[in-house]
């Protein structure tokens, strides 16, 4: 491997990591760089590179560190594209090896622990730039520092992401299509409350009423959107340095009639992940759902699901008959299954995408802010659609961050180090301008509002 040549090691060749590679690669012939992927499927790895004569395929077990450190060893930057859990180890043979680290995953306990080391051995690990967290970060951070400069002060923040499926190919009464990993989509919200702050209160919502306390959002162009609150807002006061904001809160977009129809399934208990049902492998969709109602002589299925729906949601039972909850000619044929994995199976029948379908991402930031005696509030909406199956807008929108990031570090325009995230000018500006050129940019309104 000659080391004269700048070389970036790729590991994990998954379905974000297209459009990092694409990108790479054409900058690789400006730079004279070297892109090395690997993935255990050499093939896929293959059909990433198509070719280019400064890439190069490579399959090993990335997840083993005996098998990696060699290449880690030979490599001036490395993205780590893995499962988030491999990314501290990798972080360790980074550190001891001297080689900069990017990945698009959150900072966990451990990660961030590293920092005192990372900055010892003088080099960069930059966590968090994707899409969400990262072109967030990003843009947040560009009105708050825009607000600061001016002299005000920022008395709400709120911000919404959602990958969702673009108008053209929005053709089902969910208005969904999985465009990430289903079983995520599936589990999103549980394990613990969602909290945040509201006008100074501080909130707490358990995972049973999630669905159920929603934001209304209108995003010109695009219409009506439903928001609800993400885990823990509250450790980005923290981050966007907002310690006193008196209503902070961050949320996950989706479609209106979405959330309370998914709202449903966690109320019946499909979305339960802990205990394994009675030989589900047996279980239709028809008999799954006739497991959450309750038994009663002479109702039908349809009749008793009526009677849970009640009436004020009634409106939503087409959604569920066109999922084919209903349907019992065909068991899920799945042993030793959790609820939340046959609803996954359930669900992606009907909500995968179609060969010729595009994605969507949309991200929203509401921040309200006092200024000379005044309260205004600045929105700022992106909404990128993907350009087929392979460039999508989650691939674009988490690959391309990472990508530039990894230009600015071997160029030597990015001098922070330790453990960091993309919170500062001298990172969000220059990327969030690059993006621009990919269709990936922000709309903002600011404008006088009254308490």
């Amino acid at each position: 491997m000659n080391k004269e040549k700048k070389t970036i090691l790729i590991l994990g060749a998954g379905l974000s990591s297209s459009s990092l590679i694409r990108y790479l690669l054409s900058n690789a012939i400006i730079y004279d760089w070297r892109i090395l992927v690997v993935d255990q499927d050499i093939e896929q790895v293959k059909k990433r590179i198509g070719g280019h004569p400064n890439g190069e395929a490579l399959s090993f077990n990335a997840m083993n560190s005996k098998e990696r450190r060699p290449c880690i060893s030979r490599a001036d930057l490395v993205i780590s594209m893995l499962p988030a859990k491999f990314h501290v180890e990798v972080a360790k043979d980074c550190i001891d090896l001297r080689v900069n680290l990017i990945t698009p995953s959150y900072i966990s306990k451990e990660m961030r622990e590293l920092h005192g080391e990372a900055e010892k051995a003088g080099i960069t690990i930059m966590n968090e730039i994707g899409v969400d967290p990262g072109i967030d970060h990003m843009s947040a951070m560009k009105i708050i520092d825009s607000i600061r400069s001016m002299g005000g002060t920022v008395k709400s923040f709120k911000s919404f992401c959602g990958g969702l499926i673009a108008p053209e190919s929005d053709n089902n009464p969910w208005h969904y299509k999985f465009t990430w990993n289903p079983r995520n989509v599936i589990l999103a919200g549980q394990g613990g409350a969602a909290s945040f702050i509201q006008h100074g209160e501080y909130k707490s919502i358990p995972y049973g009423r999630l669905f159920e306390r929603l934001d209304q959002i209108e995003v010109a162009g695009y219409g009506n959107f439903e928001g609800y609150p993400n885990r823990d807002s509250l450790v980005y006061r923290d981050t966007y340095g907002l310690q006193n904001i008196p209503t902070l809160y961050r949320g996950t977009l989706r479609r209106p009639n979405y959330c309370k129809g998914f709202s449903v399934f966690a109320e019946l208990g499909m979305t339960e992940d802990g205990y394994v049902m009675f030989e589900s492998e047996r279980l239709t969709p028809r008999s799954f759902l006739n497991t959450f109602l309750p038994y009663e002589k002479g109702l039908s299925i349809e009749e008793k699901f009526k009677k849970f729906l009640r009436q004020e949601r009634m409106y939503l039972y087409e959604q569920f008959e066109w999922l084919g909850i209903f349907e019992n000619d065909e068991s899920f044929g799945m042993a030793n299954s959790s609820p939340a994995q046959l609803l996954e199976k359930l669900l992606v029948r009907k909500l995968s995408l179609a060969p010729e379908d595009k994605d969507m991402l949309v991200m929203y930031h509401e921040v309200d802010y006092e200024l000379n005696g005044q309260m205004k509030r600045i929105t700022s909406s992106m909404v990128n659609i993907g350009e087929d199956q392979l460039y999508t807008a989650m691939s674009n929108t988490v690959g391309l961050p990472v990508a530039m990031c990894a230009k600015l570090l071997l160029l030597g325009k990015l001098q922070e180090k330790g453990v960091t995230l993309p919170i500062t000018r001298e990172i969000y500006e220059p990327i969030l301008d690059e993006l621009k050129t990919f269709n990936i940019n922000f709309q903002e309104a600011d404008y006088l509002i009254e308490v």
